[in-house]
């Protein structure tokens, strides 16, 4: 998936530079079969590129004139946005892709890339070691509709879980992947550092009606429990942290009023609980009641034995 948006990419930046360029000219460049070109083209196309071919000597691969009159809209900004993003791929590819397609780029006429960089993006977080082989095997799977199955840990326990992979899904500093549960018949979001080494089947699904990226994201964050409660501002970096300075308002007895949404009830107890008590939840009452039963259940937990 990372290797095919790059090239892409590459492909449109050449296509924006030249008037023409041949299939034989861009697999060479790119370092792919013929056929791999032409698959790409026909993705250009369908994603809304006017693309259009022509036949014999000075014949070729070409853009609309009328489409290339836009080519100005790409700054030089832009595409260093664009390639800044690709290059934060490479922090969980455990390849330099970005780093050859900029070699690429900048080996033709392109101006649109100067080479500096002011933003440093690294997608691996702390376990680069194994998250590295999971992406490239998630990607895989996702690229060629094979079927996966993998163990997963959870609040419920550890499981086997059998799906059909769709995306991979950065959030909440995390992965995960968005996958279709056949046994379920329902998408779930699973994180992939709560994973096994997952296994890709030989065999291939049909890819079924899935909804596009931006309904995947609003989906996967739309935030079901309204929450209010005050914290002490010994915490208020972490609050603030998680929603912003707009959802805090400072209270007359010196602490922070929080007002903002959270995805479910059960993982927002799970994290009001890593503030012990320096956290005082107001709403919802299914809340405070659970944190009530957590707080007895930890006093005879620790209860002095002598």
């Amino acid at each position: 998936m990372f290797m095919k948006l790059e090239r892409l990419i590459g492909i449109l930046a050449v296509l924006l530079q030249e008037k023409h360029v041949t299939a034989p000219q861009l697999a060479q460049k790119f370092e792919v079969s013929r056929r791999t070109i032409n698959r790409d083209i026909v993705a250009l196309a369908q994603a809304g590129i006017p693309l259009y071919t022509t036949q014999g000597v000075g014949g070729g691969i070409q853009i609309m004139d009328d489409y290339r009159l836009d080519r100005t809209a790409l700054t030089s900004r832009d595409m260093q946005s664009i390639l800044t993003g690709l290059r934060s791929l490479d922090s969980v590819s455990g390849s330099h892709h970005y780093r050859q397609l900029m070699e690429k780029l900048q080996s033709g006429s392109s101006d649109f890339v100067s080479g500096r960089d002011y933003m440093l993006i690294d997608l691996a977080s702390w376990y680069k070691r194994t998250l590295v082989p999971k992406m490239a095997s998630l990607q895989a799977a996702i690229e060629g509709h094979h079927p996966l199955t993998f163990n997963y840990t959870s609040q419920h326990g550890d499981s086997v879980k059998v799906v059909e992979p769709y995306y991979l899904v950065f959030k909440w500093s995390s992965w995960y992947l968005w996958a279709w549960r056949k046994s379920d018949q329902a998408w779930r979001l699973y994180k992939v550092n709560r994973m096994g080494q997952p296994t890709a089947a030989t065999t291939t699904f049909t890819p079924r009606p899935v909804l596009d990226p931006t309904t995947v994201l609003t989906h996967i964050t739309t935030n079901t429990v309204q929450v209010r409660a005050l914290f002490t501002a010994a915490v208020k970096w972490r609050v603030v942290e998680e929603f912003g300075p707009e959802q805090v308002t400072l209270q007359a007895d010196g602490r922070w009023l929080l007002v903002g949404g959270y995805s479910d009830l059960e993982h927002l107890i799970q994290w009001l609980l890593t503030f012990g008590s320096q956290a005082e939840v107001l709403e919802p009452v299914a809340a405070r009641q659970a944190l009530y039963q957590q707080a007895q259940a930890l006093m005879a937990l620790y209860r002095p034995t002598d």
